[in-house]
């Protein structure tokens, strides 16, 4: 078992990882001032694999823990759903002190710490992911919210969990194509800040898609670890946070132009760090060759590296709905070497786009 602490002050907590964490969430919860109702959010792919698993684990912690299963996929992150979640936990009784536990992948996360943060002007809120992508990226920060109809993740709060479970365990029942989605998020990491970590997931690619114990353990606690050191920084993206929306922007947009349907997010995010990586080349920061070499890593991680179905000018004009648009400007996260990035605002519209066609299919 491995723990990674995210340092915030008063809001600081623990991401537990390892196997069978029955024990660990039992003694956590009981060492907690929780009331008994409590509610336990997950999608209908998770409901039958672990939902009641993790209902026995919360009742035998002492909760009175209600099961609310939302239908799987982006469509649910919306304020309706939000609403019916509402609902259902003020029939059940919750109060200030009732905590609200994701159980399921980034969705998931994302709704529910989003409700947790606004119910009552907030309860406590545990994350227990069970994708890649959600360990390695949503789950660790406080990001919460859900999606507008003109943009993602535009409604939403800096909400911290009091603790983030993560159970190898449930990995087993992944599916190969959301190994790959957490893995897009895995490799940013490399490049925005740990060039030795870049060079582990290049050696250990292998036992890494195979999901052998360590190497998928230390990925997850490295990933963490890189995440909780930024955003003990800055919380609430002032300044450094930022650097973690590498290849984001243009992955907002090409996940919005496809519905929200063609591609995960991790893969997305494969996508829009090419156009990145080829911007940073034509801005002359970087050479040719860590292009080409990020599209072979990711094609070794079974991620794309160009987009279908999507315009240039559709892709172009979707970027300044991204909430990392200020005044009209776009802050691009800029690799200058692997291993480290820069913002700028000060990109021309004719290189953007020119980026934008090569990563077009």
């Amino acid at each position: 078992m491995r723990t990674v602490n995210v340092n915030l002050g008063d809001k600081s907590y623990d991401i537990i990882i390892g196997h069978d964490l029955k024990k660990q969430i039992v003694d956590f919860i009981q060492g907690q001032k929780f009331s008994r109702k409590a509610l336990l959010i997950t999608d209908t792919n998770i409901a039958p694999l672990y939902g009641e698993k993790v209902q026995a684990i919360l009742n035998e912690a002492g909760l009175d823990a209600k099961l609310a299963v939302i239908l799987a996929g982006e469509q649910s992150k919306s304020l309706a759903c939000a609403e019916d979640l509402y609902t259902q936990a003020i029939q059940h009784g919750l109060d200030r002190k009732s905590p609200i536990i994701a159980l399921g992948g980034g969705v998931v996360g994302d709704l529910a710490g989003f409700i947790a943060a606004t119910f009552m002007r907030g309860v406590p809120f545990i994350q227990m992911p069970t994708s890649l992508l959600a360990q390695v990226d949503s789950s660790v920060g406080g990001k919460v919210a859900v999606n507008h109809a003109l943009g993602k993740n535009l409604i939403g709060a800096f909400y911290q969990p009091k603790a983030v479970f993560m159970d190898l365990d449930m990995m087993k029942s992944l599916p190969k194509r959301e190994i790959a989605t957490g893995l897009g998020e895995v490799v940013k990491y490399g490049y925005i800040y740990d060039k030795e970590f870049y060079e582990y997931l290049l050696v250990h690619k292998d036992e890494i898609l195979d999901l052998k114990s360590e190497a998928i353990s230390h990925v997850i606690a490295r990933s963490c670890e890189i995440k909780a050191d930024v955003v003990s920084q800055d919380e609430k993206e002032a300044g450094l946070r930022a650097i973690l929306n590498f290849g984001h922007t243009l992955a907002h947009a090409i996940e919005k132009e496809t519905q929200y349907k063609k591609y995960n997010h991790g893969e997305a995010v494969a996508i829009g760090m090419v156009g990145v990586a080829k911007i940073s080349n034509k801005l002359g920061m970087i050479d040719e060759k860590i292009v080409t070499d990020m599209e072979k890593l990711l094609a070794m991680f079974n991620l794309p590296e160009k987009a279908q179905d999507c315009s240039v000018e559709n892709i172009y004009a979707d970027i300044f709905h991204d909430k990392k648009t200020v005044n009209g400007k776009v802050n691009w996260v800029l690799l200058e070497e692997i291993g480290k990035v820069c913002i700028s605002s000060n990109v021309p519209e004719q290189i953007v786009k020119e980026a934008i066609a090569e990563i077009l299919a």
